[in-house]
């Protein structure tokens, strides 16, 4: 994968996050909180888990260890919209200083269990952006239970027809 790939899919990645968010957005409190019993409780607790994986991930490439998000911190989708644009700035600044060489680099971690690891950048990458993809499918699976509407399409392939991206 060469960094251009990684741009467009961090591109998608985040345009299909605000797709998202628009959805969330139209909900009452009740709903954003309500537990569903899924993974995680509530709409906004998978947000808030996936904001707190990304931002584990770019903790992890910074040499730091990760520090948790509480879902209570977040009263409304606006909230969490808020730090998640500041901390997409952080990671369009991080991949847009990678080189190829950057992309191939293996890094150590610690797992949350607290055993070693280590991974391909570009691979954390993919799976940041893969791993957003199965939980967008999850609220867009609690939306619909609450009799909500789902967001437009947040396909890979949508998102290539409609910004008519080309992945180098």
């Amino acid at each position: 994968m060469n960094l251009r790939e990684v741009q467009t899919l961090l591109d998608f990645h985040y345009w299909a996050r605000d797709r998202m968010l628009d959805a969330v957005e139209q909900l009452t409190r009740d709903q954003f909180t309500r537990d569903l019993g899924s993974s995680f409780p509530s709409i906004r607790d998978t947000l808030v888990h996936m904001l707190g994986a990304e931002r584990a991930w770019y903790s992890r490439w910074q040499g730091d260890s990760p520090t948790g998000l509480s879902p209570a911190e977040f009263q409304d989708p606006a909230s969490i919209r808020s730090l998640w644009r500041e901390h997409e700035t952080r990671m369009r600044t991080f991949v847009e200083a990678l080189d190829n060489h950057g992309l191939e680099r293996v890094i150590a971690y610690k797992r949350p269990n607290g055993e070693p690891a280590a991974s391909v950048m570009w691979h954390m990458l993919q799976h940041v952006v893969n791993h957003a993809s199965y939980h967008r499918g999850q609220i867009t699976t609690l939306l619909r239970q609450l009799g909500a509407a789902p967001p437009t399409s947040t396909d890979l392939v949508t998102y290539y027809r409609e910004t008519g991206a080309r992945p180098a």
